[in-house]
């Protein structure tokens, strides 16, 4: 029924399955322990019972994704992983062995790092930037921490002020390396953060300067007006709940502004200047007040 996988992996003209992302594949065959998908070149592919869809019939077609389970046959499950092939990621290591580390990626078999692929070599429980990609040497899917050349905007279509999607890498000196939209790599510097991150936190960001090197500088909150509106609101929220009185002033420490409204001293004062030349609030010597 199923064709060896090794045997059609390699040198096959028109591969319909891509492994290591995701495929529509058509049901062919129910089984006790699932069901069987047509993939074409590949041959028949199990998708074990637990993720088959309730009510999936033969000849249905189903979103899933292929992959190689720990006998590496190809299996196809209808979860989602953190990356695919192509995709970066910010990844958990879950076990180091004689073969290289093993990463979490929302999978039941753990994502390996082989030892040539490891720019520094890998610490259990810490998380590390990686690129995942199929390995024709090994028919294996892996992953590499060697990302340098995902540095920067060439060939990607990201402008300043784009609003992305964020994976919020290793922290360094400076702030933290993040990775943009699952594909390229940037930084967030400790000055543009007003609030706690963890290491592959996903969040919305900014393209906030892309350098003539091509690196790319981003930040949390709205470049430009944006910011300050979204800021501005926020403060006067703030006075109504607190019954039209805010005892910040000028001479507030930083950390307060920043515990309070998430920004930096520099970004309150602008936002209440704003709303002072609005006539919306006073500014005194004890604080603001709402008009």
């Amino acid at each position: 029924m199923s064709k060896p996988y090794r045997e059609h992996l390699i040198h096959v003209p028109d591969l319909r399955v891509k492994v290591g992302e995701m495929n529509r594949l058509r049901v062919v065959m129910k089984v006790d322990f699932g069901v069987y998908l047509d993939g074409k070149s590949y041959g028949d592919i199990l998708m074990p019972r637990k993720f088959v869809p309730e009510g999936c019939e033969v000849d249905d077609k189903v979103d899933v994704f292929v992959y190689l389970d720990s006998e590496d046959r190809l299996v196809a499950t209808t979860e989602t992983p953190y990356a695919m092939v192509g995709e970066l990621a910010c990844l958990k290591v879950v076990s180091t062995t004689p073969v290289g580390a093993f990463l979490d990626w929302g999978l039941p078999k753990d994502l390996l790092v082989p030892f040539r692929e490891q720019k520094e070599t890998l610490v259990e429980g810490r998380y590390y930037i990686v690129h995942v990609y199929f390995d024709t040497r090994s028919d294996r899917l892996v992953a590499t921490t060697k990302v340098s050349k995902f540095l920067g905007a060439e060939g990607h279509p990201l402008r300043e002020g784009d609003a992305v999607d964020l994976i919020i890498g290793n922290r360094f000196k400076l702030g933290y390396n993040v990775i943009i939209d699952k594909k390229v790599l940037g930084v967030i510097y400790l000055t543009e953060i007003f609030q706690p991150l963890e290491e592959g936190q996903s969040i919305k960001g900014y393209i906030k300067l892309i350098r003539p090197d091509g690196k790319i500088d981003v930040q949390l909150q709205k470049p430009g007006d944006g910011d300050r509106k979204d800021l501005s609101e926020r403060i006067l929220e703030r006075l109504k709940s607190e019954g039209g009185f805010l005892s910040v002033t000028d001479k507030s420490p930083p950390e307060t502004i920043q515990d309070l409204f998430q920004c930096s001293k520099k970004a309150y004062k602008r936002a209440v200047g704003n709303l002072y030349k609005q006539r919306l609030l006073t500014i005194g010597e004890d604080g603001i007040r709402l008009n």
